[in-house]
């Protein structure tokens, strides 16, 4: 009974790190298979990789708003 419920909550977890490689454009399959064997390494793997589905434009923009910030938290300072 308790391995049966084991095998099927590390089932249900394995699609954690999955899902946000999907997320990030990267193959589900791999994610799901590679989580099954090594869940832990697997979901920080997930959320540190590179998100493939951002362009440019979301870098320049991201870039944009930090350089935005820093001028206004400079301009805060100096008051």
């Amino acid at each position: 009974m308790w391995f049966l419920l084991g095998g099927i909550l590390w089932v249900i977890f394995a699609f954690w790190p999955a899902i946000v490689a999907r997320r990030k454009g990267y193959s589900f399959f791999l994610f799901f298979v590679f989580s099954l064997v090594f869940f832990v390494v697997a979901l920080a793997v997930a959320y540190l990789i590179k998100d493939k589905t951002r362009t440019a434009k979301d870098d320049a923009d991201d870039a944009a708003i930090e350089k935005a910030l820093e001028h206004e938290d400079a301009k805060a300072h100096k008051a």
